[in-house]
């Protein structure tokens, strides 16, 4: 994904980092009350019952039938040990917002790996975690994307999504974070 935004030099996410913030197994699972993640697994055969994706979580299996083979090139980085190829995820977490006094959900990432977009998943999961939201009584998700990625900015307004072209982002990082929280 950092390569993507071309961000890749500011990336400093590992695997053993990545493991211990988003799937830690100390702490208790608890879903949509932190960070969750939603992954897009493949595979040739349909998943077994005992699925490690069916632990937690009701899956999703739909069968796709493509007029072509995927072209993916880093198919066995993206291996899992139980045979499936992760495709794509979303990464997400609760919000509230206090003009509606209800809780929402921020969409922090949605990627799908460049062999499998166009495909109907990066779909999949936004109506996976808008399901979650309608079935909590959430108001809404939210998200934020580049200007220059125009393409997203068409997939997410066939959603039915607006752009907010009042708002901006602004972020407090790095030196100007430290010497802003140390000024107290």
């Amino acid at each position: 994904m950092a390569a993507f935004y071309h961000l890749s030099d500011e990336c400093e996410a590992t695997k053993p980092a990545l493991s211990s913030t988003l799937f830690n197994s100390k702490t208790p699972f608890e879903p949509f009350k932190t960070v969750t993640v939603f992954l897009v697994e493949v595979s040739s055969t349909p998943f077994a019952p005992n699925h490690p994706s069916t632990q937690h979580f009701n899956h999703i299996e739909t069968t796709l039938h493509l007029p072509h083979p995927i072209n993916d090139p880093e198919m066995e980085l993206f291996r899992t040990k139980e045979g499936t190829i992760i495709a794509g995820f979303v990464i997400f977490f609760p919000s509230y917002s206090t003009f509606l006094s209800k809780h929402a959900f921020h969409v922090e990432d949605l990627f799908v790996r460049e062999g499998y977009r166009g495909k109907g998943f990066g779909g999949m999961l936004m109506k996976a975690v808008a399901s979650q939201a309608v079935k909590m009584g959430y108001a809404r998700m939210e998200w934020t994307v580049t200007t220059w990625n125009v393409a997203s900015h068409t997939f997410y307004e066939k959603l039915g999504a607006q752009i907010l072209q009042d708002w901006r982002i602004f972020r407090l990082a790095d030196d100007a974070l430290l010497s802003y929280g140390r000024s107290a």
